[in-house]
């Protein structure tokens, strides 16, 4: 549904988080560093401290199987001069209690919060995590919108973390994010809401 130039703008991490942060969201405090110094200093201040890719990636094994670069916690002692070698995203861990993930369709909006992951990160859990469709907060709502109209998207799945106390952290949007994982009555609404949009898109913007 997204233009592929905004498709390939919207991936860009660091452009990312820029506009989350125009758009009133709450951005964990992020480093963007080629610096083994700096890296060094920001794990100091912030840890624990998690390391993200800057972008999606075709990453591939020997025998072609598709990778991914899952989201770890930085260990102090790990870091080298390596990092030297090319850009890096470190940012402050956010200590979830559950995710949410925002699926926007034009103008529908699907909120669906994920509980019961084990580990850090919950790509890597789907079948042991439970789902439920909730209310989107208005505030959340109106950043959503903003953040989608700066980059002139149709589509988005955005991934927020929801500390303790109630709030809600920004981690990232995937203008081709995936939802056929949800169960059959969540996935079902999704899929309605995208045929609509592909069939009457058009029609919408005719008003």
């Amino acid at each position: 549904m997204n233009h592929p130039w905004r498709n390939r703008d919207a991936e860009h991490k660091p452009a990312q988080l820029a506009t989350a942060a125009r758009c009133g969201f709450d951005v964990p405090p992020t480093l963007l560093t080629n610096s083994e110094d700096a890296a060094r200093q920001f794990i100091g201040d912030h840890c624990p401290v998690v390391y993200k890719p800057l972008r999606g990636t075709e990453y591939e094994s020997a025998d072609g199987r598709a990778l991914t670069v899952w989201v770890e916690e930085v260990d102090p002692a790990d870091l080298n001069a390596g990092v030297t070698q090319t850009m890096h995203l470190f940012q402050k861990r956010v200590q979830s209690i559950a995710d949410l993930r925002v699926t926007v369709v034009g103008e529908e909006v699907f909120t669906v919060r994920i509980d019961g992951s084990p580990g850090l990160d919950w790509r890597r859990h789907y079948d042991t995590l439970s789902y439920t469709l909730v209310d989107t907060p208005p505030h959340l709502a109106k950043s959503v919108r903003q953040f989608l109209d700066g980059f002139g998207l149709v589509f988005g799945a955005f991934d927020f973390g929801i500390e303790r106390n109630g709030r809600i952290w920004f981690y990232e949007c995937n203008p081709n994010g995936q939802f056929a994982w949800f169960p059959d009555a969540i996935t079902g609404r999704i899929v309605t809401a995208v045929a609509d949009q592909l069939q009457y898109a058009g029609d919408r913007c005719a008003r």
